[in-house]
């Protein structure tokens, strides 16, 4: 899954900076002003734009085309990097829907469900600890060194108190 949004990001990211590329071209050869503003510097603001948006997205493919090689959960930085990515997807796709229309809405949500998908397929692989990765026979993370795990729901909160949790015993209503 990691892998292929990270496809997708290169993708978004090569066709944001064409189309950054292309409006600041327009913009300076038209002399286009918005309240008087410089065209020169509104063209290369856009192509300033183009380019660190286009970074940030082939970063993020990095970090993801890095967990999907290691097999892992990415770390802390690509984490923030990958959640603004896709909270910044979210509230872009609630801006195209008007200005563009309903299939860059879907678009965007596409990109955010993979970021997503992306990020929670990993937590919950290790959380669960299914892979056993990290985990060396004779190192300090051997298999009988963790938590325990327990299959059966715990007891009583109260019963280490004594008698305490004896009375007026709370039962559940579902097993």
């Amino acid at each position: 899954m990691a892998g292929a949004t990270a496809v997708v990001l290169v993708v978004e990211a090569a066709v944001l900076g064409f189309v950054h590329l292309v409006l600041g071209r327009t913009t300076a050869n038209q002399s286009m002003s918005i309240a008087g503003a410089d065209p020169d510097v509104m063209s290369k603001a856009t192509y300033a734009l183009g380019a660190g948006m286009a970074a940030f997205l082939l970063a993020c493919a990095v970090f993801l085309v890095m967990s999907a090689v290691r097999d892992r959960a990415p770390g802390t930085f690509a984490r923030v990097l990958l959640v603004s990515a896709a909270v910044t997807h979210g509230v872009l796709g609630a801006l195209v829907v008007g200005l563009v229309g309903w299939g860059a809405f879907a678009a965007m949500m596409l990109i955010l469900c993979l970021l997503v998908l992306s990020l929670t397929l990993y937590a919950a692989k290790g959380a669960a600890g299914a892979d056993g990765a990290g985990r060396g026979a004779d190192g300090p993370d051997a298999p009988g060194d963790g938590p325990e795990i327990r299959d059966t729901p715990p007891g009583h909160p109260l019963a280490d108190f004594g008698d305490f949790g004896k009375f007026g015993d709370v039962k559940p209503t579902s097993p």
